[in-house]
Formats: C-alpha cells, structure tokens, sequence
C-alpha cells in the first residue's frame, strides 16, 4: 500500500495584471463633446449676461427733420409736426390737459414689407413718452404696410406736457415681436429742431381742434 502526500489545502491565489487600456477613439469623442458642452454653457451664460444690455440694444441711425434716415431695413422721413388741444376722429373729440403733439412721417422699406411699430418720444433729459394709446392705430402710420421703395405717409399722436418738447426727438422702430428679443434691431431717432423760443412758440399757439376725418 503506497501511501501519497496530501495535498495542500489552498492554492496560492493566481495574480493578473491587466495592461493599462489606452483611451478609444469613443472617449476622445465624449471628451471632445463634453468641452463642447461646457463651452456653450459659458457662452450661454455670457449671453444671459448680456441680454439686459448690449444684446438688445438696438442699433440707432439718427437724422433732422426733413432728411431721409436709411436704418438699413427701412427709411423714414419726419415731414413735419404740429400741436393740438384736441384731436377730433370720426366716433369722438379728445381733449387733454397737456397738449397733442402730432407728427407726420413718411417711410419706406428695403427687401420687404414691414409695419413700424409706434414711435416714443425722448426728452432732452432722457424721459420717454409712448405715441398715445386714445387714439386707434388704424388713424397712424403704424397700421400702414411700408413697402420697398415705395413711400407711404401718415401721422403719429402723442400727448405730452408741454415743458417737454424743448431739444425732444422721435425714434421710429419696427413694432415689438414674440419670442426672443432679435438683438440690434433698426431705429431711426430724429430730433424735432426745437429750442426753448421754439417749444414756446409751439405750445402758445395750438389748433384747438385737429381732425382726423376727412371730407
């Protein structure tokens, strides 16, 4: 009978090395595409950053009475303007305790139609006036297609103080749209020529009655 040595009990446990795996052409990819996310997120950071600012400004093309202003996607002309106590149309006359300021404007676009938006008025100390919301937009220049190379003419209303038109301006721009504000859109300020003797002579001598009716 041979006898056999026994055999030991646990094996001595087997060791691996795994080589170090290169990175694949997948994760320079996801490396690439990562970059590229975090880059758009400072960008898009940057952007919030400045879309209370230089982001929406618009850009600013300025004239005088009687010039032809080309902001590019348009041009516009302030023909003239004039001041009122009331302004008569077709359903009431309006009074007011300040005066009408009204101004008429010629336009015209580049490409394509476009309708202007109503008109602010800016004062010599940087205070604005919206055109008035009493009279229906269907009596402006506003409810008017402004088409390419075709000049159209109509007038804006605006109720202000008199105390205010001394070294006063008109901007024109295209009406507010929806969605994401487009950065530097056109306008086009004028400035309406009147020192303190000509905002006097304006406010002293309104029409009592100006009408939109026509005969």
């Amino acid at each position: 009978m041979t006898a056999t040595e026994p055999r030991s009990a646990t094996a001595p446990p087997r060791r691996t090395r795994r080589a170090a795996r290169r990175p694949g052409a997948g994760a320079r990819l996801l490396g690439v595409v990562a970059g590229l996310v975090l880059l758009g997120a400072a960008v898009g950071v940057q952007s919030m950053d400045m879309a209370e600012g230089e982001l929406s400004d618009p850009i600013t093309y300025t004239g005088a009475k009687g010039e032809n202003v080309d902001a590019q996607r348009f041009t516009v002309r302030l023909d003239s303007f004039s001041a009122a106590r009331s302004v008569q149309t077709s359903t009431a006359t309006l009074g007011t305790d300040n005066l009408f300021l009204i101004v008429n404007a010629s336009a015209k676009s580049s490409r394509k139609p476009y309708h202007l938006g109503q008109p602010v008025l800016v004062t010599a100390d940087g205070k604005r006036f919206d055109a008035t919301d009493r009279i229906d937009r269907s009596l402006t220049l506003a409810n008017t297609w402004v088409q390419p190379d075709i000049w159209v003419s109509g007038r804006f209303f605006f109720e202000v103080p008199a105390s205010v038109l001394a070294g006063a301006g008109v901007v024109f721009g295209l009406p507010p749209a929806a969605g994401p504000v487009e950065p530097y859109q056109p306008e086009v300020e004028v400035d309406l020529g009147l020192d303190e003797e000509g905002a006097r002579k304006l406010a002293a001598s309104p029409q009592d009655v100006f009408s939109t009716v026509r005969k």
